[in-house]
């Protein structure tokens, strides 16, 4: 039997204890130890204390898989929060704020965790853990002991200056990634990123290097005219499909041979490049009037600096999840991409829904190489860098199209490229880290869709029992 307290007293009584057990812990236990206990014992509290809100709180698989979920996810919160703050104050007292911090999910996780959102997070561990198997298994038949291995790689990732890199690649792979997932939305195929991001930062690098214009005007044409190129780029195939019926894969994947050849073709020293090196060419370098600064890392004890573009990654997130959840082409478009039959019969124009979910898809496509653009390389060279598209589709699949999963997927993605550069000098293949992506995307996909399918046979239970529960309340009141 619960006890009945006001919610407020709830949070307050969950935090001090785990900020408090944080606190006493951390004198004979490592920081990251003593958080975890902290926000045990908070969880336990909350569990003693309240009662989850979910509709399917009652049911049999919300008490066996949602409280060890939420548990998870809260001492993960506490860990994390802990570790950035670290950054900033000593030891002894991140550890307790993270701690406070895990509390606080603790509380909304334990009462507003549903099976289904909780079942998609089971899926995600599953399939991180049976990556980890098949790394480790190769690992061990190429004769490398898979701890070491797996130890320098976290060892060397985690390093200050490794963390910026991870988040400066993670911003160019969300971009892409969400370039994708809004074509995914409408069961599109935008293949063509790779090609759209390339052409697009060619063409902007030449024009942000040709003028110098105000600081601020001068970057906002720069990313306006990326912008403009990618949806352009994109557009060809989106009208290609409405109009002609071509599939939009086969039109992406030629329209990105195109912008290559236009790309070798412009980026040459009779045209739009100049010479930067002995075996390097490319366009005219951007006045520091379009750079945009840095974010100093140094409060995490790095060297180098942070995209300031981030803030830019980060406002199409919120752009891409308010276009989707809070405007009617967000409706429109989720209701094409689910049925496309059931869209044209409530009055949807299809046509026009394919052609503008693609032109903004290749807009967003367009920021992909941005960041980099004016934030390190200031202009567009031969070592710009490729394949960003593609990687871009691995996330999405791996973020499952949302927002805040494609942030943590391009994280963890860009945490592997960097953290296996240290392989080498140990004498291990660094693909070995390709080995984990493309698991771990593999799995993550066939265990979604195992989860997704259980989880309608699940919902479909729960209906057909309240319908039973329903008619038996009639003929029992009858």
């Amino acid at each position: 039997m619960r006890t009945s307290i006001p919610i407020w007293a709830a949070v307050a009584l969950a935090a001090v204890l785990g900020a408090g057990v944080t606190a006493a812990a951390d004198r004979g236990l490592l920081a990251p130890a003593a958080a975890a206990i902290g926000v045990a014992l908070a969880f336990a509290l909350v569990v003693a204390l309240t009662r989850p809100t979910t509709e399917d709180a009652d049911t049999r698989l919300h008490r066996l898989l949602v409280t060890p979920i939420a548990l998870l996810l809260s001492v993960t919160a506490g860990l994390l929060g802990g570790g950035i703050i670290d950054w900033w104050l000593i030891e002894p007292v991140a550890y307790p704020l993270g701690a406070l911090i895990g509390s606080a999910a603790a509380f909304l996780l334990y009462r507003r965790l549903a099976t289904t959102l909780a079942l998609s997070f089971g899926a995600v561990v599953a399939a991180g853990a049976l990556a980890l198997a098949v790394t480790a298994l190769v690992l061990r038949v190429s004769g490398v002991q898979p701890f070491h291995a797996f130890g320098r790689m976290l060892e060397f990732g985690l390093q200050p200056d490794s963390l910026v890199l991870v988040v400066n690649s993670g911003t160019t792979f969300y971009l892409s990634a969400v370039a994708v997932a809004i074509g995914f939305k409408m069961k599109l195929f935008n293949i063509g990123v790779d090609g759209q991001y390339r052409l697009a930062a060619l063409l902007a690098a030449a024009v942000g290097g040709a003028w110098v214009l105000p600081p601020v005007i001068h970057q906002i044409v720069i990313i306006a005219v990326a912008v403009a190129v990618g949806g352009f780029w994109a557009g060809i195939a989106g009208y290609l499909k409405v109009a002609r019926g071509v599939s939009e894969v086969i039109s992406t994947i030629m329209l990105n041979s195109v912008a290559t050849g236009i790309t070798a073709y412009l980026l040459n020293t009779d045209r739009l490049a100049v010479q930067i090196s002995t075996n390097n060419i490319g366009t005219r370098e951007i006045a520091e009037t379009g750079w945009v600064p840095g974010i100093p890392a140094g409060f995490m004890g790095a060297d180098r600096e942070i995209f300031g573009l981030v803030l830019l990654a980060m406002a199409v997130g919120v752009g891409y999840w308010l276009m989707l959840n809070r405007t009617r082409f967000g409706f429109d478009l989720r209701a094409t991409g689910q049925s496309p039959t059931a869209a044209r019969a409530s009055g949807i124009d299809i046509k026009r829904m394919v052609l503008l979910s693609m032109v903004i898809s290749g807009m967003v496509a367009g920021l992909v190489g941005v960041p980099q653009l004016l934030g390190q390389s200031h202009y567009y060279a031969l070592d710009f860098p490729t394949g960003l598209g593609f990687t871009g589709i691995a996330i999405a699949l791996l973020g499952r199209n949302h927002p805040v999963g494609i942030a943590f997927a391009a994280l963890f993605w860009a945490f592997l490229d960097q953290s296996s550069q240290i392989l080498d000098f140990e004498g291990i293949p660094k693909e070995i880290a390709v080995v984990t992506q493309a698991t771990i995307v593999l799995t993550v996909v066939v265990v979604y869709e195992v989860v997704h399918r259980w989880g309608l046979r699940y919902q479909q239970q729960q209906v057909g029992r309240e319908l039973a529960r329903g008619e038996r309340e009639e003929a029992a009141a009858s």
